[in-house]
């Protein structure tokens, strides 16, 4: 995947409203793309009838009997969110650890964007962003440390291992999830509402996606881990779609696994072909575990953020099919 650059200006962040959100740091121990500009109020609710471009999904197949159910991961299957999730991880990490970044210039900042690119298939969940950001700082400013992995710490080795490196920073730095993942959706938040289309434009489709959305008759449902208005934002803003907010899982829904279980236990979905669709292979693998989830077609795609290593192994996984995004558009339509 290319490296995004900080180009250009950056949007100015209401600091005062995070850190009161966030509470106080603990003491110290070019996208291309350009989405037309428009307040996400003008946009119909859910299941409502589309205005402006936004299109309501077509009628399903299931009424009639049999059909296909589709669970669908968000980033990294539809949506490239990794430029601003990116920059957005910056912007939180400086609100939260302010003296991290006293020797953090415009060059270091912009070699820490291109270094999350790579390493955004080791992010399970968004918070996770911040602490890579300000390990990334760590491993570049010796003066900077505060943890014990930091010092030769490798890129490579980070994508390795950073199950085992994730809970030591966050003991090491004395960090708890629910505030990282609260400061992060701040962010995200001041970022949409002072400036919506420099917002969307730091995301894109995968090219192909969105048509197969507003195209498809099956029962589609949305498993994320991402948090639901952001989905919902991005889906109504940058794809056109008017995806209905009660079939968006999102961050705080439970683990896929679990989602899963209910969706299929539904009885609208009984007599339905299952299908899951991930980036994470780690996330199929946990179903693959699971015996009552074993109705589930799995497939994991070629160009979400997964590694050639992870898209090997799967496909020496009988129950994981690998898939190309024009197959999948095809499938999903």
């Amino acid at each position: 995947m290319a490296a995004v650059g900080l180009l250009g200006a950056r949007p100015a962040l209401a600091t005062g409203r995070l850190e009161r959100r966030a509470g106080a740091p603990p003491a110290a121990g070019s996208w291309g793309w350009r989405a037309r500009p428009r307040s996400l109020r003008s946009v119909p609710p859910p299941g409502g009838a589309g205005r402006g471009g936004v299109r309501a999904a077509r009628p399903t197949r299931a009424a009639m009997g049999g059909g296909d159910l589709y669970a669908l991961d968000f980033d990294g299957v539809f949506c490239d969110s990794c430029g601003e999730s990116s920059l957005s991880a910056v912007k939180a990490a400086k609100v939260r650890w302010p003296w991290v970044f006293e020797q953090v210039d415009a060059a270091l900042e912009e070699w820490i964007v291109e270094q999350m690119h790579t390493l955004r298939p080791v992010i399970e969940t968004g918070y996770e962003n911040l602490l890579l950001v300000r390990l990334l700082v760590e491993i570049q400013i010796p003066s900077a440390r505060k943890s014990s992995v930091a010092d030769g710490l490798s890129i490579q080795q980070i994508l390795d291992n950073w199950s085992k490196l994730l809970p030591t920073l966050m003991d090491e730095w004395q960090e708890d999830r629910e505030s990282l993942v609260d400061l992060f959706g701040c962010v995200r938040d001041d970022w949409l509402e002072n400036d919506l289309s420099g917002w969307i434009g730091a995301n894109r489709f995968y090219p192909g996606t969105a048509d197969a959305l507003k195209l498809s008759s099956s029962e589609l449902y949305i498993v994320t881990t991402k948090q639901s208005r952001f989905t919902g934002a991005l889906l109504k803003e940058l794809a056109g779609v008017d995806f209905p907010s009660e079939r968006i899982y999102g961050l705080g829904s439970g683990p896929k696994v679990k989602v899963l279980q209910q969706l299929q236990e539904m009885p609208q979905h009984q007599g339905l072909t299952l299908h899951f669709v991930e980036d994470r292979l780690a996330t199929l693998k946990n179903v693959i575990k699971e015996p009552a989830l074993d109705k589930w077609n799995l497939y994991l795609v070629k160009w979400g953020y997964n590694t050639q290593k992870e898209r090997e192994e799967a496909g020496a996984l009988p129950r994981i099919q690998l898939i190309d995004l024009p197959d999948f558009s095809k499938q999903l339509k």
